[in-house]
């Protein structure tokens, strides 16, 4: 059965009006913190890249998030959050997706309008209820890579 889209959600681009709620939303809804989780660093992002950032409303409030970043070659998916009021309330009997599904829709639809072939997403190895869902949506881990990081203000 093919998924139905819900009327009383909705996803839009973030603006700078929203940042401030996407922070609260975050510290409510999102496994772990990075270090650009401040008001500049997603200002930098809404600033570089008006439509990466991607809100999902119901009623007017916000229930989710995802960054669908595209810098070019590839597409990486981060801060796909839920609000727990709002998790698992997807597809079942209604065949409507739920807020996670609809976000990653916008996301897929954004990558391949903009010639992107393949999405990778960062998700927590300890956020094991988000690897059910990733799994669920297509995606698999990759083992043979790790992520490197440095960090590079102190």
């Amino acid at each position: 059965m093919a998924a139905m889209d819900d009327p009383s959600l909705s996803t839009r681009s973030a603006t700078p009006a929203d940042l401030d709620a996407v922070l609260a939303f975050w510290k409510v809804a999102a496994e772990g913190t990075s270090i650009s989780d401040d008001g500049d660093g997603v200002a930098r992002l809404v600033e570089r890249d008006p439509d990466a950032l991607i809100l999902a409303e119901r009623g007017g409030a916000l229930v989710g998030t995802v960054i669908a970043g595209f810098d070019g070659w590839r597409c990486h998916l981060y801060r796909l959050a839920v609000h727990p009021d709002q998790r698992r309330r997807g597809v079942g009997a209604s065949g409507r997706r739920g807020v996670g599904s609809t976000l990653l829709a916008a996301a897929e639809e954004r990558f391949t309008a903009l010639g992107g072939r393949r999405a990778d997403a960062m998700v927590l190895d300890r956020n094991t209820s988000a690897h059910h869902a990733w799994r669920a949506a297509g995606y698999e881990p990759e083992p043979q890579w790790s992520r490197w990081v440095r960090h590079l203000t102190d």
